[in-house]
């Protein structure tokens, strides 16, 4: 868990998303038949989505075009780690892409195809403690919030710059286990650090805001942080939004 490898890029971003499906289907076979943890099929589904999109102008038409290649593919497969790439799927793609890949995974598992371990779970999570950190000048802020998976809890960070018009410029995830008493006490030792819990509500507002305000990676590492978990960025967004609508 952490910060993207750049592998899969290099493997998925010269295709069309079209052309992609043996490839995807392939690597869905090497990677989620030893995957545990519902973050981690998380991880690789954003990852791959990522590739998949971040050469192109239009991610919504790329979700689209998934849906009408990728999915089906992925059905016609009916292999255990095909159903569990449209778990995946079914939890961090666009609308379309979501309906579409639960909807097969149904009818795979249906015809007695056996779900993945962490499938009954996968995209719901519960929701930990969140909060934020910034320079007093309120230039920069960090905001994190975590979320568990039974006893295994994970932590989403995401860095806006407030001098860019309040855009992310970087996003990653983490081993939620002791980050928050870590992180309160480096600002606590750190006269120039304003740091802050936050509620599930607040931390979806700020984030939701920042969505909307866009990206500004400036540098290689973020660029790279943000195509790999931009997708699993957008559901918890999503998530906390449910969450906060209950």
């Amino acid at each position: 868990m952490g910060h993207a490898e750049p592998d899969i890029a290099a493997l998925f971003a010269p295709l069309r998303p079209a052309q992609a499906s043996d490839v995807v289907l392939n690597e869905a076979r090497q990677v989620l038949s030893h995957v545990r943890l519902p973050i981690d099929a998380e991880l690789w589904g954003s990852d791959m989505l990522g590739a998949l999109t971040s050469a192109e102008a239009n991610n919504a038409e790329v979700m689209a075009e998934l849906a009408k290649s990728l999915v089906p593919a992925a059905e016609k497969r009916a292999t255990p780690e095909a159903l569990g790439l449209l778990r995946v799927l079914g939890a961090i793609g666009s609308a379309g892409l979501r309906a579409a890949a639960t909807e097969a995974a149904d009818r795979v598992a249906a015809d007695g195809v056996e779900d993945p371990v962490w499938a009954s779970v996968l995209g719901l999570p519960a929701v930990g403690a969140c909060w934020h950190y910034s320079d007093v000048g309120g230039r920069q802020e960090s905001i994190t919030a975590s979320f568990r998976y039974g006893t295994a809890e994970h932590a989403l960070s995401v860095l806006i710059d407030h001098g860019k018009g309040g855009a992310i410029k970087d996003a990653w995830v983490d081993d939620a286990e002791g980050l928050l008493d870590k992180t309160w006490m480096a600002a606590d030792n750190d006269p120039l650090i304003v740091f802050e819990t936050l509620a599930p509500t607040d931390a979806y507002q700020r984030l939701a805001k920042a969505l909307a305000a866009g990206e500004c990676p400036s540098k290689p590492d973020e660029t790279d942080d943000l195509t790999a978990h931009r997708a699993l960025l957008h559901a918890r967004i999503r998530y906390l939004a449910e969450a906060d609508a209950q």
